[in-house]
């Protein structure tokens, strides 16, 4: 399958790619149904750690990684490399499609998103079209998408988040704060701001409002 610029030049000869998922299988697999379509691989990693450091040594024009991987995850895989390769276009592909993980991909800047259940032509076609610039959304994840841009669903923050995200792991404000490098003071200002728009009377109320509502996982 090859991927058409303007022009008639085939985008599939000029991609490079690096892949990162933890099953030796499925790296396989994956790499060999996109050389096979004319996409250069030129990293494999089992975790997020190799992967960004493949992401930064090669620069490829796409990263297609799992979101859930060992040593760091996707997401936070997409946010450094927003910075050491900012370049390279974000495609995660996964077996999760709640909302919550497709609003995380769209706020660290990923690309595209398709799901692990895809056809493999699909993933060739998800490839070359964030490598030609666009954007592209597994359609079966098309609808949680929609969804969540037009149900009446509270709209937090990335930080009001991610601040939920460590309360529920049972954090206090101050290991928060260390953790993500903010004062108590402002981890508390984010929870206040979170608990009124999810109108809870509690932060554990607010953990649990947003967790029932996939606002974090």
């Amino acid at each position: 399958m090859q991927g058409i610029y303007e022009g008639g030049t085939s985008v599939s000869e000029r991609v490079t790619c690096v892949i990162a998922d933890d099953h030796p299988a499925m790296l396989t697999a994956i790499a060999d149904t996109l050389e096979r379509s004319g996409v250069e691989i030129v990293g494999r990693a089992s975790d997020g750690q190799d992967a960004l450091a493949q992401i930064e040594a090669t620069q490829p024009r796409v990263a297609l990684m799992d979101v859930r991987m060992p040593r760091l995850s996707g997401i936070e895989v997409a946010k450094q490399a927003a910075v050491v390769a900012p370049n390279t276009s974000i495609l995660f592909y996964t077996a999760y499609g709640d909302r919550a993980l497709l609003s995380e991909a769209l706020d660290v800047g990923a690309r595209g998103f398709v799901l692990k259940e895809a056809p493999l032509p699909d993933l060739v076609r998800a490839v070359e079209r964030v490598a030609a610039g666009e954007a592209y959304v597994d359609p079966v994840l098309a609808g949680v998408l929609v969804s969540a841009q037009t149900d009446a669903v509270p709209s937090l923050t990335q930080r009001e988040r991610e601040v939920l995200r460590l309360l529920a792991d049972g954090l206090a404000n101050e290991e928060i704060g260390k953790r993500l490098f903010i004062s108590p003071e402002t981890v508390r200002t984010h929870v206040r701001k979170a608990m009124a728009k999810l109108e809870a009377d509690t932060r554990t109320q607010a953990v649990a409002t947003a967790l029932r509502q996939s606002l974090i996982s």
